[in-house]
Order: structure tokens, then C-alpha cells, then sequence
């Protein structure tokens, strides 16, 4: 991991004396890859909602006629107002989401800042003794990364699953084009399934990613503005 660490002094007053504390503060996110991030959440979100008023406009995975109607999807949670609408909407945003998503794996592929989340067999042992902190089933286990094995785990798959949303999204969007995804896939039906059942992937993903954000506290939600984060648990 490439990363900058600083210290700062405050001083405090402390009853009739002085006291100096000095904390420790590591630059850990790059300003691209917090770009990326924001950019590519808020593009994220905008997909979601046009995704699913397009899904209102035919809500099945059947075929068309007989049309049998799988769920209908509240309006509420939609954006676009009409097919036509939220076409215009998912298509523009997908642009952001694919651009920030190719920017992000180029950076951390040509700077190495991918060895901050990238999972591999390494990491696997230290995954269940995570699991069993975040259930309050077991102490935690000391930090030596940016990312402790289970966040580095469900960072790759999001990667995985953004990748999948492009592919999937690209079947649906040009079945005749791209033909040879639909086929690979089972046919056109079958890739809005994927499509749909990817979304709802990513969504778990995302609730998962700010209850570990809760849980590790405020100063991980500041870094992701700043790049900065002030005495980190692990040892730069």
C-alpha cells in the first residue's frame, strides 16, 4: 500500500498543566479513487431507480404474451416517470458508472493500490475470525492492513458485481448486438434476470458496506472526503 503518514499535535488543557497529544494520520484513499467512488455511487443510485421504473414497464421475466405480471413495483421508488424517461436517465448515468468503474480499476492497477482491497487466498483465514467479531461472537483480530480479510472479500466481489452489471446491462440493452452475451447468458429473458438479480446484489453490498462503516466508526466516513484518516488502528 502506497501511503503518507503525518503527525499531529494538539495541544489540550488539562487542570493547571499543558498536556501535548500527538496522533498519527495515514493518507489512505487517493483523491481519484475517492472521485471514483462518489461519482460512481451517485450513478449507481440514479441506475437503480430508472432500472426499476423500466422493469414497471414490463414487471416480469416471462415472456410477453401471456403477460404475467411478477411485481408491481411502487412508483415512489422510481425515477424516470415513464419508460421513455427513465430510459434517458438509466443510459446517461450508465456512461458515469462505466467511466468511473474503468478509471478506478486502471489507477489501482497501474499505481498497486489495488494490494489495499484486493482479496486473495492470503486473506482467507482471517475472514472467519471477522465474522465471528462482527457478530460479538469473538474478540477483534489485530488490524495490519487498510482493510481488515472480510472488507478486502466484499470489495473484490463488488468489483465482480459491477463488472457483471455492465455485462448483464449491455445484453439488455442491445440483445441483437450483442447476441452472443444473450446466448451465453440463456436468452434475453434470462439476462434481465441476471440483470435484476445483480442489482439486488450490489444493494446488499452497499447496506453491508455502511453497517461496516458504522461499526468502524466516523473517522472511516471522513477519510473518504478528506483521504485522510486520523489514527488508524493498524500500523502504516
Amino acid at each position: 500500500m502506497r501511503s503518507s503518514t503525518v503527525e499531529i499535535i494538539r495541544p489540550k488543557q488539562k487542570a493547571d498543566q499543558d498536556v501535548v497529544v500527538v496522533a498519527r494520520a495515514v493518507y489512505e484513499h487517493p483523491f481519484i479513487v475517492r472521485l471514483c467512488h462518489w461519482l460512481n455511487t451517485i450513478a449507481l443510485f440514479v441506475m437503480v431507480g430508472s432500472g426499476l421504473q423500466i422493469f414497471r414497464a414490463f414487471p416480469s421475466f416471462g415472456a410477453k404474451i401471456p403477460e404475467r405480471d411478477l411485481i408491481q413495483w411502487p412508483r415512489q421508488f422510481a425515477i424516470g416517470g415513464w419508460l421513455g424517461g427513465a430510459l434517458q436517465w438509466h443510459l446517461t448515468f450508465m456512461w458515469i458508472y462505466l467511466g468511473t468503474g474503468l478509471l478506478y480499476i486502471g489507477y489501482q492497477i497501474f499505481s498497486g493500490n489495488y494490494r489495499q482491497v484486493l482479496f486473495t487466498h492470503r486473506d482467507v483465514p482471517g475472514v472467519w475470525p471477522m465474522v465471528k467479531h462482527y457478530f460479538f461472537l469473538g474478540t477483534k483480530p489485530p488490524l495490519r492492513e487498510v482493510y481488515n480479510p472480510l472488507q478486502k472479500q466484499a470489495y473484490t466481489a463488488a468489483i465482480i458485481l459491477g463488472a457483471l452489471s455492465v455485462v448483464t446491462g449491455f445484453a439488455v440493452w442491445k440483445p441483437v448486438q450483442f447476441s452472443w452475451l444473450a446466448w451465453m447468458m440463456g436468452g434475453f429473458h434470462y439476462a434481465r434476470m441476471w440483470h435484476f438479480a445483480v442489482m439486488w446484489a450490489i444493494l446488499f453490498f452497499v447496506l453491508g458496506h455502511l453497517v461496516m462503516v458504522t461499526l468502524h466508526g466516523w473517522k472511516n466516513f471522513v477519510s473518504m472526503l478528506t483521504g485522510w484518516k486520523e489514527d488508524p488502528e493498524y500500523e502504516a
